[in-house]
């Protein structure tokens, strides 16, 4: 079997590395001061590429890219360590208003001109995508979210909701009368939220036409891009590491000729090897097989997380206290891994969930 990229999919990689390539530390400092944590305009040309519309069917208005196609946009924004929320307010809600046949609001997702934001998980929850606080009752919406990525973006919330022990989706405006929003910075310096939902009356126009399953599937399909974006971010690690101990000299020499430090990134390298494979042969499963689909991604989301965790882990120990800081590259990696190490269940959880799917 051939796994190369093909020549239309190396040139829409280098594409999306050449849009992100300007956003160094000092412009990504920038950009998380703005309003929101990120600008507008720049998603908006996010969106012009075609980046969202990838992720929608060709039936349905998109441009129907693959699961490879959506995994090599996710690598490479992990690779360039790019602050655009393309998996959490583009792809993710895009999945969902698709499988919805949400047609007027897909449309503006794709477009950029409306950003969306998924509200899922609630406390005491561990991952479980079942929601229980927030209840719908003779349409009214009670509860709380929390952990909403892109929250401080999002002009509309995909809310998830138990309505007869049912998971009901909803898609609800940030001005909607009843809801209270309060915004927070991850650790990626994104800025995330917590939804209250006061007594909040819906109508029909709010409801969206898709079942649990549909979120279900669509939290699989994050599962892998998460990983994906991971694995772009081990190598943007792997490379800057390499790059610094062939500099930083000690007792007259560079660190990269101590040979404990030599067998360390060769661990590295090994593991990223071996993530990127994971990675590729999770994306070349059936995913049209649910139960299966499940069992890839949860496993392979795994794998990767723990690599990677381990590979940052050694970039930030060999850059020294600077590592960790907002000073370099190595330091914006690792705490964008620590948000997505968690996307949708940590280690044990997804290994958990494969075990069961086995």
């Amino acid at each position: 079997m051939n796994f190369d990229l093909t020549e239309e999919q190396k040139l829409f990689t280098a594409t999306i590395e050449r849009f992100a390539a300007p956003i160094d530390v000092e412009a990504r400092r920038k950009l998380r001061s703005l309003e929101g944590g990120y600008d507008r305009a720049r998603w908006k040309e996010l969106a012009g590429l075609g980046l969202i519309a990838l992720a929608v069917g060709e039936g349905q208005g998109g441009m129907g890219g693959s699961p490879v196609d959506l995994t090599l946009i996710s690598e490479a924004i992990g690779k360039m360590i790019s602050p655009d929320p393309w998996l959490e307010n583009g792809a993710l809600p895009a999945t969902l208003l698709a499988q919805a046949g949400a047609g007027d609001r897909l449309e503006a997702a794709m477009s950029g001109e409306t950003l969306f934001a998924l509200a899922w998980a609630e406390r005491s929850q561990r991952y479980n995508v079942q929601p229980q606080q927030t209840r719908i009752d003779a349409n009214v919406v009670t509860g709380e979210k929390t952990f909403v990525l892109g929250a401080g973006l999002a002009d509309q919330f995909i809310v998830t909701a138990n309505e007869g022990g049912e998971i009901a989706l909803l898609c609800l405006p940030r001005e909607i009368e009843g809801l209270d929003l309060r915004h927070y910075r991850m650790a990626d310096g994104s800025i995330a939220g917590e939804l209250r939902f006061n007594h909040v009356k819906i109508a029909s126009e709010h409801r969206l036409n898709a079942s649990g399953e549909a979120l279900v599937q669509s939290a699989a399909d994050v599962r892998l891009l998460a990983a994906a974006e991971l694995v772009g971010l081990g190598q943007r690690l792997l490379d800057d590491t390499l790059a610094y101990v062939k500099e930083r000299e000690q007792f007259g020499v560079p660190i990269g000729s101590f040979q404990s430090l030599q067998h360390r990134l060769v661990d590295c390298y090994a593991l990223l090897e071996q993530s990127r494979s994971m990675l590729y042969r999770a994306t070349l499963s059936d995913r049209a097989d649910a139960a299966n689909w499940q069992r890839v991604t949860a496993g392979a989301k795994a794998f990767v997380s723990q690599n990677v965790d381990h590979i940052a882990r050694e970039a930030v120990q060999m850059h020294g206290g600077m590592g960790i800081t907002d000073e370099l590259a190595v330091g914006h990696a690792m705490k964008r891994m620590l948000v997505l190490t968690r996307l949708f269940g940590d280690v044990d959880s997804n290994i958990s969930k494969y075990a069961e799917a086995a």
